[in-house]
């Protein structure tokens, strides 16, 4: 059976709604997780009104109760209309009964529909005990004789719905990007291409782009589809897909992905693939596929109330026919309520939302965000963490580590003419080199003449001197002898470090290296993930010489590299597929189906918005350190959330058979629910005062 991407509930494809979005068909429960799905902020504004209209009665049914308290609508209450209707009673009905019909219509039909569906979800209780609630205190409204006290289940039905659509709130907020994510993902393509049309350079919708047109690509401009390059020279910032932190040379016969960003020169582009074959496609789809083959696990009360709710019944049944048989329906229609409403659950409804808003809370000091339960319950089981490695483990951008002389040159005066060379290029190393000579120089002069040569370096002249900055194909272009680094060359790029050779008027000055270097706290991030017991290993879509360099530094043991991201996502499969539970932390666009596909998705705040909408934990603040402390915390709530099922369950089966053998008193029953609910509360409460084994390196940047 399909299962709704929504609530996560199997679902009956006849009876189920179906839409189609995109290329893809989804089957939900009912219109409210179809709403929820395809107009999140939308149906969470509705939800929020429901909420509203809710706390509205409550405060509306508390303030008659207060003022009955202290004597002040005695009047209203000993006053009565036809049949012994009291005016306070009359009023209590007023309130409530929009409150439970309207507001509370969203859970009464989610009940519904999941009897329609053959299943029983927390709806189908909920709903029993609203409406019974509701319905007892209208019948002893209207029919005081009946049974005394029932404006008091008025109230009750109120204060459940209340705790019940705030829970619903509070999870539907932390859960509304997921749809959102694929749409954000969408928008990362340009919505026009220039396509050579009759020898005329033509703007057109991106849609209407064929196989085979040729597009002109301007330099800043987005590549609109993959295709191959058929004239021109230019480096392509590949980031967002590869994960590649340094742009890549592109020249005739070269790939390019659409979305990816054309950095220097004029392209032109033959498209080879439009529309759902597109990477990007490739993307969204596994996204889609990750997401909707991870919906929402059930949780342990889901789990139990599945076999709960039919015994709840049954015992109500069976009551309710003993003492109909014993002492008449008025007696029976008591011991009925008393059970259908101490098994009310308001305790096991809130017991998750209350313990995940104690560990949102408290993961919030720490800037930490837990955006859903399943993710907290996963984290118990966590075997392994897998860290992307540009922009999550790095920096995302090069820097000059090495800078190494000959023949008489110093390394500032190295550095300052590498700076000079590269003053006139936009290149991200002459960025690095820029940036690390501006911290002994103050001003870098203007190279009297530059000249940018494809695919090996530069060339410029500064006081009658030629500087030559390139890789060993400039050098041997423009013979200059290179024996002496081949040593340093090789320590250097088995480093994994991109090297450039500086050379003065065709003699050897120096090599400059650079590389996206670790973040700080990147070593004890790993270390702190290791004393937990926890796998760690590096997967990247980088050279497989950087990520092991990168890797050596930070301890890491296991590295998958050279991988695409649609290759990442299989390679998460791959670990899950020997039995353990994944955590993926990564931050950018091509992490996004991999943080799906994972058991945890990890993101960085750093990063994208689609990574952090995609990872179902997200870390505020860019320090890695927290991803021990998130799994940390997430097991903490797990623990609370058992704590608070144990004891809502025990409460329901220690008090159902007390009901159930009329020694109970329906108004006793609603105390006990109450009492019940706040024990569960209080204990969620209590995590905001748990000590963690890793808060001490984070105390200086608590929130």
């Amino acid at each position: 059976m399909p299962r709704d991407p929504v609530c996560g509930m199997d679902v009956d494809k006849d009876k189920a709604i179906k839409k189609k979005i995109g290329d893809r068909t989804y089957y939900f429960c009912s219109q409210s997780c179809a709403n929820v799905y395809e107009q999140p902020e939308q149906e969470l504004k509705a939800m929020k009104r429901r909420v509203a209209v809710t706390l509205m009665g409550v405060v509306a049914v508390a303030g008659l109760r207060v003022l009955a308290l202290f004597g002040l609508v005695a009047v209203l209450m000993t006053t009565t209309l036809i049949g012994g209707l009291s005016i306070y009673s009359l009023a209590l009905f007023i309130v409530s009964t929009p409150v439970v019909w309207i507001a509370g219509w969203s859970i009464i039909h989610g009940a519904y529909s999941s009897l329609r569906n053959r299943a029983i979800n927390m709806d189908v209780l909920i709903t029993a005990g609203v409406v019974a609630g509701w319905a007892f205190g209208a019948v002893n409204a209207f029919l005081p004789n009946l049974a005394g006290g029932g404006e008091g289940y008025l109230e009750i039905a109120v204060g459940i719905l209340a705790f019940v659509l705030l829970g619903k709130y509070i999870e539907e907020s932390i859960r509304r990007r997921s749809a959102a994510s694929i749409r954000k993902l969408l928008e990362l393509q340009p919505t026009i291409a220039r396509v050579l049309k009759d020898g005329k350079e033509v703007e057109v919708p991106i849609d209407e782009v064929q196989v085979n047109d040729v597009m002109i690509v301007k330099p800043g401009e987005k590549i609109p589809t993959d295709g191959v390059v058929i004239a021109g020279y230019s480096s392509v910032d590949e980031k967002i897909i590869t994960g590649e932190s340094i742009p890549v040379e592109k020249n005739v016969g070269s790939e390019v992905i659409g979305a990816t960003v054309n950095k220097a020169g004029l392209l032109r582009v033959k498209a080879t693939k439009v529309g759902e074959e597109t990477a990007l496609a490739q993307i969204v789809h596994l996204v889609e596929e990750a997401q909707a083959s991870s919906a929402p696990v059930q949780k342990f009360a889901d789990r139990v109330v599945g076999k709960f709710v039919p015994i709840v019944f049954s015992v109500a049944a069976v009551s309710f026919a003993y003492w109909y048989i014993v002492s008449g329906f008025s007696t029976a229609f008591f011991v009925l309520l008393a059970v259908l409403l101490i098994a009310c659950p308001c305790a096991l409804g809130i017991a998750t939302p209350t313990a995940i808003l104690a560990g949102v809370g408290k993961g919030a000091e720490y800037g930490i965000l837990l955006r859903s339960g399943e993710y907290v319950e996963k984290a118990r089981k966590l075997k392994t963490v897998v860290f992307d490695k540009t922009g999550t483990l790095t920096k995302g951008e090069p820097s000059v580590t090495d800078i190494v002389v000959y023949n008489g040159y110093s390394e500032k005066d190295a550095l300052k003419l590498a700076a000079i060379a590269e003053k006139g290029s936009e290149h991200p190393l002459a960025e690095a080199i820029l940036k690390a000579a501006h911290q002994s120089e103050s001003n870098i002069p203007d190279a009297e003449s530059f000249e940018a040569v494809p695919g090996r370096g530069v060339r410029c002249t500064y006081e009658n001197r030629r500087i030559l900055l390139g890789n060993r194909r400039l050098m041997q272009d423009e013979k200059v002898p290179i024996e002496q680094l081949e040593k340093d060359l090789d320590r250097l790029e088995g480093q994994g470090k991109t090297v450039m050779i500086l050379a003065v008027d065709n003699q050897l000055a120096g090599v400059v290296a650079a590389m996206d270097t670790a973040k700080e706290n990147a070593v004890e991030a790993i270390s702190k993930l290791k004393s937990m017991g926890l796998e760690v290993a590096m997967l990247t879509g980088d050279n497989e010489r950087t990520a092991k360099a990168i890797a050596e530094q930070l301890g890491i043991d296991q590295v998958i590299a050279n991988v695409l991201p649609w290759e990442k996502v299989n390679a998460i499969k791959k670990l899950q597929s020997e039995g353990k539970t994944v955590a993926m932390v990564g931050d950018g666009i091509n992490d996004a189906p991999a943080l799906a596909q994972a058991d945890i998705g990890i993101a960085i705040g750093s990063g994208t918005d689609i990574a952090k909408e995609t990872g179902g934990i997200v870390l505020i603040k860019d320090d890695l350190r927290d991803v021990a402390l998130a799994v940390e915390l997430s097991k903490k709530t797990m623990t609370k959330i058992n704590s608070n099922l144990f004891w809502a369950f025990i409460y329901n089966i220690v008090m159902i058979p007390v009901a159930a053998m009329g020694l109970m008193n329906p108004i006793f029953a609603a105390g006990a629910m109450a009492i019940s609910s706040l024990t569960v509360v209080s204990n969620s409460a209590l995590l905001k005062l748990s000590t963690f084994k890793f808060e001490k390196f984070n105390d200086q940047t608590k929130k």
